[in-house]
């Protein structure tokens, strides 16, 4: 099952190889080479040092990682594309980190361990009418990754084998639709759980109204192995979101989403719960402001949970609420961010911002604590940027105080 995708990449290079070398296929020799000569690499590295100081742990974390992504993406051929891409993961210096896999338990956890794998190898097909039907392993994102994402601030991505749809036949309306066999999660290749068996449906339909509005309505059925059955969830919901210009050149974004969570498949836990969010933004200039408000509902056992979400770039950079607690969550946040204009070495200005949010549980009174979050992007040329991102969880009396910093140079072609 591990070598299911590996292996149909590979039986698909070694057809093209030999329709390219065919004496009988001159013409499609011809083609194909012009597909490969309008293809492009892809090139990525990623060199980022991570720090975790966490209360209960005796040693602070130091994780210096190095990715290397390479990957090739042809030119259309009759409607069809491929792309192949592999990963690397590593460590260098001592290894003063608990990347999950090490087994360095006397230090925090920077879930960036060890990997090599095929991280994408999927063919494309575009030749039905406002359709694109992609299979094979892939990203996926959909919407704002607040319930399908691929977890891009690991150095390991999360990636699905998956067959997925998209038709935008009806104006203004899109349909995707993907059915997962496989989840590759952010734990790599050496993890018992680096990737698991699935047979999930995924389908979201979008409905545009100019910039105003999109509406989306979604459903998610996952359905997991043994290991993973408490994620096998059914999830039901709406989201909108629009933006607007305002008096003064003012822009103003909102969105708002409403959704009800059920057990799904062998998940024999009684799962009944709902999860609603709003948030608005304000940017004036260069200068942006940000209110939100989401809740999880938990009834003490069990609460509403995301189980393949970029739950990073949510609920706190500390990553102490990637799992919703039994009793719920509700987080109030406020974010202000700033871009200043190019200077220096800087030709596109630096990105800079800064968030507190407030924690409560949403099943009771607890304190969950509370956690301010800077970020700062510095892009450079030629592909390159610098990012560093600063995270200060006060736990109250629900959870050990933790901070965390990371810095990092980013390479992408």
């Amino acid at each position: 099952m591990r070598n299911r995708i590996a292996f149909f990449a590979l039986s698909l290079c070694v057809a093209s190889l030999y329709l390219i070398t065919s004496p009988a296929m001159t013409q499609a020799e011809e083609i194909l080479g012009q597909a490969l000569e309008e293809g492009k690499f892809l090139t990525n590295i990623r060199i980022r040092y991570e720090f975790v100081d966490q209360d209960g742990i005796a040693n602070d974390a130091h994780a210096k990682t190095a990715r290397l992504r390479l990957g090739y993406e042809t030119g259309s051929w009759k409607e069809f594309s491929l792309l192949g891409e592999i990963d690397g993961t590593t460590h260098f210096g001592s290894e003063e980190f608990n990347s999950t896999v090490n087994g360095e338990t006397a230090y925090p956890v920077v879930a960036d361990p060890d990997s090599f794998r095929l991280n994408r190898a999927n063919l494309k097909y575009t030749g039905v009418s406002n359709t694109m039907i992609k299979a094979g392993r892939q990203r996926i994102i959909l919407d704002d990754a607040r319930f399908v994402g691929n977890v891009g601030w690991r150095q390991n991505e999360q990636t699905f084998d998956s067959a997925r749809l998209v038709n935008e036949t009806i104006p203004n309306v899109k349909i995707d639709y993907s059915y997962i066999w496989r989840v590759n999660s952010i734990f790599g290749s050496e993890a018992d759980l680096g990737s698991y068996d699935s047979n999930s449906h995924l389908i979201d339909i979008q409905y545009s109204w100019r910039d105003y509005l999109d509406v989306t309505g979604f459903g998610h059925w996952l359905d997991f192995e043994e290991a993973k059955k408490a994620s096998s969830l059914a999830t039901y919901g709406i989201r909108l979101n629009g933006n607007a210009i305002g008096p003064d050149t003012v822009k103003f974004n909102y969105s708002a989403t409403a959704a009800h969570q059920e057990n799904y498949a062998d998940n024999n836990a009684d799962v009944n719960e709902d999860y609603y969010a709003i948030a608005g933004s304000a940017m004036w200039k260069r200068i942006t402001a940000r209110l939100g408000y989401e809740v999880f509902t938990g009834n003490g056992t069990v609460a509403f949970q995301t189980p393949l979400a970029t739950g990073h770039k949510f609920q706190g950079l500390a990553d102490v609420f990637l799992t919703t607690p039994g009793n719920g969550l509700e987080d109030l946040n406020v974010s202000l961010g700033y871009h200043t204009s190019p200077f220096f070495y800087f030709p596109k200005g630096i990105k800079i911002r800064a968030t507190y949010h407030d924690f409560e549980a949403e099943n009771g009174s607890t304190d969950m604590g509370s956690e301010v979050d800077i970020v700062a992007v510095f892009p450079l040329d030629h592909g390159f940027k610098i990012v560093t991102m600063y995270a200060n969880y006060d736990g109250a009396d629900f959870a050990a105080d933790r901070q965390k910093f990371s810095l990092g140079l980013n390479y992408n072609f």
